[in-house]
């Protein structure tokens, strides 16, 4: 049943932070700084259901360009969970992105609801855990991705994503308690870049994106090495990347979490066989 005084509104930065928490609780483990970056993308994309003034759901419906938008954070709080609380946010969220491919990862319980709702699942991402720390590897070719022009570094993105994310990039490899290397091949050209960040529970890894697995596993024992010895660290990797699963295996990182990515509208044409790494699972 629906209640008269339920409310939906847009976000303030603030109240994402809520969602935050909430994602936190639900055992997502995002970033510490991801909420400045989410909420740069789109300060319109973040709605919250309030039930007599008290938070009782969260959603984001953010949008990229003018073709793609991607729906993360939706939680209903547990005790109102079944009330159609949910729904009511979902629907907010679908109409906000009206025109749009719209994707999202679905976590496991709830991919038959996505289902029904028009998504189609594309392939399975799959959260890997391992330990932080390790020797730098050797070479000239790792840099600071603060020594490439960001230009370069937004049209190196471009495939790997359905529309622009500019103003998200800028903020998240500048996001602190992180480090944000590039990897430069032979031509001197940009090959591959990745970011690890401090999260609610140990560093994540994300994006990873390489030109080759070669150079893929040289970005990502750098980015491991700028973490604690022995700290938790976490990647997301597309299951349909073989060699992203060859790689955690042989850094003997184990599977602790999965969702289906999952579109509503024609799959986008991203290229995933050089995606070691998914950016966030809540944006994209």
């Amino acid at each position: 049943m629906y209640e008269n005084d339920y409310i939906i509104r847009e976000m303030t930065r603030q109240e994402v932070d809520i969602a935050m928490d909430w994602a936190t609780a639900e055992g997502w483990n995002p970033g510490l700084y991801d909420a400045d970056c989410f909420y740069a993308a789109d300060p319109h994309g973040f709605f919250i259901g309030l039930l007599d003034n008290e938070p009782v759901a969260t959603i984001s419906a953010v949008k990229y360009g003018d073709s793609f938008g991607f729906i993360g954070f939706f939680i209903v709080k547990p005790t109102y969970r079944g009330k159609g609380y949910g729904i009511q946010i979902g629907n907010t969220a679908i109409t906000y992105l009206r025109g749009r491919i719209i994707g999202i990862d679905g976590v496991v319980a709830q991919q038959g609801n996505y289902q029904k709702a028009g998504f189609a699942s594309a392939y399975r991402n799959i959260r890997y855990c391992g330990t932080g720390g390790g020797n730098l590897p050797e070479g000239p070719d790792i840099v600071p991705l603060s020594a490439i022009p960001f230009d370069e570094i937004c049209a190196y993105d471009k495939p790997f994503f359905p529309d622009n994310r500019t103003q998200f990039l800028k903020c998240w490899i500048h996001q602190p308690c992180s480090t944000a290397l590039g990897v430069m091949g032979k031509d001197g050209k940009v090959a591959g870049y990745g970011v690890i960040r401090m999260c609610r529970s140990g560093y994540r890894i994300g994006p990873l994106f390489s030109d080759s697995p070669q150079l893929a596993e040289r970005l990502f024992l750098s980015l491991k090495a700028h973490a604690p010895e022995g700290a938790s660290i976490f990647i997301d990797i597309p299951e349909v990347n073989s060699a992203a699963l060859e790689l955690v295996n042989r850094c003997h990182m184990t599977s602790v979490f999965e969702t289906a990515r999952m579109y509503a509208g024609k799959c986008p044409d991203v290229t995933l066989n050089r995606l070691f790494g998914v950016t966030t699972f809540e944006l994209g």
